[in-house]
């Protein structure tokens, strides 16, 4: 059973959200709060599988909220989800840079909202690769910082370096596999690699850092 906590200061948000975990076959509700402060006493309290976040807040808003999640030992399995109403919200890339598994806009169709939930689960993506190549990209061009590589980016192998560019293209494991004329499942297994050797927390992150380090444009 998949476990969700919403995270919203919009009434008519959640009551939507609630509606539709608590009507899905293996996923029930673990709770539901207004702002970022009861969020995250709720996510320590419940530890709940996937947390689904609002970007913007009273109090401290989803970012702050976020980092305080995500920086718990005792939510490491935890999955954060962002939620925002436009694609170019400026808060994407620093939820992802801060452990984000990924956002969802919150006109999202319901059926795409519970599969992110479940691909959250899973370890994977929580957007499709073409809408998260093309929101990290305008906000890592956009960001006054400079971008950087990864520290790690050395111990890929020539291999794992061409995945992660690939990833940041936007390509799914499947897309990856034909590109490279090799099986789906070993696409998966050099993703997984690739994510374990510079820690990422899901695909999103990998995104991050293929930009950060000019692999992708």
């Amino acid at each position: 059973m998949i476990t969700v906590l919403i995270v919203d200061d919009q009434e008519l948000v959640r009551l939507g959200l609630r509606a539709l975990i608590e009507n899905e076959d293996g996923m029930a509700l673990a709770g539901e709060a207004a702002d970022g402060l009861a969020g995250v006493a709720l996510a320590r309290r419940l530890r709940p599988d996937v947390v689904l976040l609002d970007i913007r807040m009273p109090g401290i808003d989803g970012i702050a909220a976020l980092r305080r999640i995500t920086a718990e030992p005792d939510l490491a399995a935890a999955r954060v989800v962002m939620l925002t109403t436009f694609e170019h919200d400026e808060y994407v890339f620093d939820a992802l840079r801060h452990g984000a598994s990924g956002f969802l806009l919150k006109d999202t169709r319901p059926a795409d909202l519970l599969r992110a939930v479940r691909a959250a689960v899973d370890g994977g993506t929580l957007m499709s690769p073409s809408v998260t190549r093309r929101v990290v990209r305008e906000f890592v061009t956009k960001a006054p910082r400079p971008l950087k590589p990864h520290p790690r980016l050395g111990d890929l192998t020539g291999r794992e370096r061409q995945i992660l560019a690939l990833v940041g293209e936007g390509l799914s494991n499947e897309e990856i596999a034909g590109r490279l004329v090799i099986s789906p499942a070993t696409a998966r297994t050099h993703v997984s690699r690739t994510m374990n050797k510079l820690g990422a927390r899901d695909r999103a992150q990998l995104v991050v850092f293929a930009f950060r380090a000019g692999l992708a444009d």
